[in-house]
């Protein structure tokens, strides 16, 4: 495989970074090329269609908590040379601290890039006639818009004493939204899927007719939906998707930063019970093709299955170099960047929550008078105190022990850390999500995945109508 640096020589280059990186603790040279494509079809024609490439190194050298950092888009041995040389300004390091480096693990992904294997007149192919199918199931649907992405990020990372790794990661994604009226009310729903793979598995018909199927039956249950009621309710939530509100009102608060630093509510409570006995979550980058797996992270450090909690009592962080290194623990794998222009930060991969022992049914027959929440959009969450607000775009009442009426319009409103401790019920039923998380931190984005099985939460604040 030729390197992306081709315009440098190794040998010195790999000398500049030892002689920088002796005078720090920790860093490493960034180089990263990434290959992306998007298509977008909309009001039966191609909106968009666009192909992008973007190269560029960083290099990063820490002592202590501070870092110095460059970046650049133009690979060549100047800048590079000129880059290491700024970055070095601010070395004031007498005892460095060198830790060991591990080899990669094992691949999870195959290592093709998925935008070069199919013609784009055949992906505009196959939006056609997802659209074509999408407009024919009935007359209520109004519109059909779908979106085809692919991204490949091959990324070369240099450590002291010439330490090298290598990974080649594909992305792709489809998303298929629909819009239905009836009585001039109009509804969407939508579906999306993907992972480290490559475009084929969204060329089989039984695939993407489904992810229209699941578009266009959420758009019609809303149609029928009632509001959703206000106050404190039984909330059980479904498996897969839902475990987005595991993932932002829980997992930022496991990450290394917001504990070393002391802003989460969980700094201080390594071995003490955090949430139900039934509750163990875990971030795990080792599943292959899903897309937050990584067969390293943006450090080098060979990504891990990562035990958070573990039967209700808090194991552990997701951990970046610089902060393990700071509370003198390990790294996990999870230093994560978005591109050469930013620094790694801890970051999720894939978190979820482990099945229990109950049957879905359980959950649902246990429960007199709730809420049944199976999809969610937007919300908002603070790390510190672990206050969440969530918007369920997909949800269901529940009296006397059966599912009813579609909601809308429910709200669900709590604190991560306290929801925890109401689970009283956890399902054998997990789920991951389809592929399509994205999860932003300071201003960087990173494909993550999530999941969880249904699980029943005694009481949960509702947000809806009095």
């Amino acid at each position: 495989m030729k390197k992306i640096s081709k315009e440098w020589n190794e040998k010195l280059v790999t000398s500049k970074i030892d002689e920088l990186l002796k005078n720090y603790d920790d860093g490493e040279l960034f180089v990263e090329e990434v290959f992306s494509e998007n298509i977008t079809f909309d009001d039966n024609k191609i909106k968009n269609a666009s192909y992008d490439q973007d190269r560029g190194f960083g290099i990063r050298a820490v002592s202590g908590d501070s870092v110095n950092f460059f970046h650049s888009s133009v690979i060549n041995q100047d800048t590079l040379i000129n880059g290491i040389k700024l970055v070095k300004k601010g070395s004031n390091l007498k005892t460095p601290q060198k830790t060991g480096f591990s080899k990669t693990n094992k691949v999870l992904y195959d290592k093709i890039n998925p935008i070069s294997l199919i013609s784009l007149d055949k992906k505009i192919t196959l939006l056609k006639n997802i659209n074509n199918y999408a407009r024919k199931i009935d007359n209520s649907v109004k519109q059909v818009s779908i979106s085809l992405n692919g991204n490949f990020q091959n990324v070369e990372i240099t450590k002291y004493n010439g330490t090298f790794f290598n990974d080649l990661r594909p992305l792709v994604r489809l998303n298929v939204n629909v819009s239905v009226e009836k009585n001039g009310r109009i509804e969407t729903g939508s579906f999306g899927m993907g992972g480290r793979i490559t475009y084929e598995k969204f060329f089989k018909k039984n695939n993407w007719k489904c992810a229209v199927d699941d578009a266009y039956e959420q758009a019609k249950i809303k149609l029928t939906a009632k509001q959703a009621p206000a106050g404190e309710q039984t909330v059980i939530l479904g498996p897969g998707w839902p475990g987005i509100l595991l993932h932002e009102a829980v997992g930022h608060g496991l990450e290394g930063d917001f504990n070393r630093k002391k802003t989460s509510a969980f700094y201080d409570l390594i071995g003490q019970k955090v949430a139900s006995e039934q509750i163990t979550v875990v971030d795990d980058g080792t599943i292959p093709e899903k897309r937050g797996s990584i067969t390293i992270d943006d450090e080098g450090t060979p990504s891990e299955n990562t035990v958070l909690i573990e039967n209700g009592k808090l194991k552990g962080f997701m951990q970046d170099r610089l902060n393990a290194r700071l509370m003198k623990q390990k790294p996990t794998g999870n230093g994560r960047r978005q591109s050469y222009s930013h620094i790694p930060m801890p970051r999720m991969t894939n978190t979820y929550m482990l099945s229990g022992k109950y049957e879905h049914d359980e959950l649902i027959e246990s429960t007199k008078k709730g809420v049944y929440a199976t999809q969610f959009s937007g919300g908002q969450v603070d790390i510190t105190s672990g206050k969440f607000v969530f918007s369920a775009s997909e949800a269901y009442e529940i009296v006397n022990g059966k599912i009813g009426k579609p909601l809308k319009g429910a709200t669900l409103i709590g604190n991560g850390p306290e929801i925890l401790k109401e689970v009283t019920m956890v399902a054998n039923n997990l789920e991951l999500d389809k592929g399509i998380g994205t999860c932003g931190k300071e201003g960087q984005s990173v494909p993550v995945g999530v999941g969880q099985p249904s699980l029943k939460i005694k009481k949960l604040t509702v947000g809806g109508t009095i």
